[in-house]
């Protein structure tokens, strides 16, 4: 197993290569990536860009290059408390995008071609007593579908929303998630598609004043799932948890990039994140990049990516990286660790008579846990403990 730790009161960076360098700053700055609403304005990615090395080109069918045009759409039905107001809106609406723009080109390729966007608002100085579930339904087989997604906590709200994605299809989408000053916003998305799917989706999230958000990634279904995640603090005082669990059987990739983008003083964020992967040529990858701008005195962040790879022929790549532009900071830092089964957990409890492929499950339940139990919405946190589970169980098959 292998692990990397970087406690910093002073001014380091990360190479390319994700090393350690003190000296020398990184040659471009993460936070001041390129971005536009126009797919036009970018280049066809070819797979060995950064941003695009771990990713299977041709496993994206056509999302990337232009030629999976809009053949289906997505269906998308909310739930759960009455006091979330719902509306379905078209492309002018003026609330669409503020919380950032498209950093990629597949990203710019959903903004372009959506015709309709849900809008999930709580308002403002109102507690949502139970949760928003938004379950959206892929196109369906060999169908491709774009769409956008914001849900807006307006200031001094609290909400709990679940995102839940099902289905088959081809999908590219924006999300957006925006909590406004001093509002507490948890989101809990769940990317459980048929073993068909495949998804690239990219995650806009947007903090006000004293905002607090918590959000939670499960990634579990579909042939191939790119996550891109990027949290910005709008004001002073926003606190950030960003926390994930993920689980590639054989054949799966599973992706997770994000961007914790540091421009305001005295805030937080803490990313954890963690994987399983079993089966041959089963995939995950982790990068997870945090920023903090020359202004942004006072900021406290650590970002955590754990893998345990339970078979041969699984591959597991975390990339950590941390880019420090000011001195006056309260800390940071960052961990980062691929390993295999402990066996000398699974010996110690066969010693007490427990079996085997109970042991097993015993010991990977455990390695989730710390992450399960901050998950507030029983039936949610139950049914993830169950496919994992489950997993686990068609592995022995």
């Amino acid at each position: 197993m292998t692990e990397s730790t970087l406690e910093t009161s002073g001014r380091n960076g990360l190479d390319e290569s994700g090393a350690q360098n003190s000296a020398v700053p990184p040659r471009s700055s993460r936070g001041h990536r390129f971005t536009s609403y126009d797919v036009r304005a970018f280049e066809v990615p070819g797979g060995r860009e950064e941003d695009w090395r771990f990713t299977p080109m041709k496993r994206l069918r056509g999302l990337h290059d232009g030629s999976a045009s809009a053949t289906g759409s997505l269906e998308v039905e909310v739930t759960g408390d009455s006091a979330a107001k719902v509306e379905t809106v078209d492309r002018s609406d003026e609330r669409l995008g503020t919380a950032g723009a498209p950093a990629d080109r597949i990203a710019a390729q959903a903004w372009s071609s959506f015709t309709e966007a849900t809008v999930v608002t709580i308002p403002k100085d109102t507690q949502a007593a139970e949760p928003v579930t938004v379950t959206v339904h892929g196109p369906g087989q060999d169908q491709t579908a774009y769409g956008h997604l914001q849900v807006r906590a307006e200031p001094l709200s609290e909400a709990v929303v679940v995102l839940d994605y099902r289905g088959s299809g081809i999908i590219g989408d924006n999300v957006e998630m925006i909590a406004e000053d001093s509002a507490r916003l948890s989101v809990i998305t769940i990317h459980d598609f048929a073993d068909d799917a495949t998804q690239v989706s990219s995650e806009h999230v947007h903090l006000g004043k004293d905002a607090v958000f918590r959000h939670f990634a499960a990634s579990l279904g579909g042939d191939l799932v790119r996550v891109n995640t990027k949290v910005t603090f709008g004001d002073r005082g926003g606190d950030a948890d960003v926390l994930g669990v993920y689980f590639a059987d054989r054949g799966q990739h599973l992706e997770h990039r994000l961007l914790m983008d540091h421009a305001q003083p005295n805030c937080r964020s803490n990313v954890t994140y963690k994987g399983a992967l079993q089966g041959d040529s089963a995939r995950s990858v982790w990068i997870g990049d945090v920023l903090i701008q020359a202004r942004a005195e006072g900021t406290e962040t650590f970002e955590l990516n754990r893998n345990l790879v339970l078979t041969e022929g699984a591959r597991a790549d975390s990339v950590p990286n941390l880019e420090i532009e000011t001195g006056e900071i309260a800390g940071a830092g960052h961990a980062s660790a691929i390993g295999r089964f402990d066996d000398e957990q699974l010996f110690y409890l066969q010693a007490r008579g427990i079996p085997y492929d109970q042991a097993r499950r015993l010991v990977v339940r455990g390695f989730f846990g710390e992450i399960l139990q901050k998950i507030t919405v029983d039936e949610v946190r139950e049914r993830l403990e169950a496919a994992i589970d489950k997993e686990l169980a068609a592995a022995g098959e």
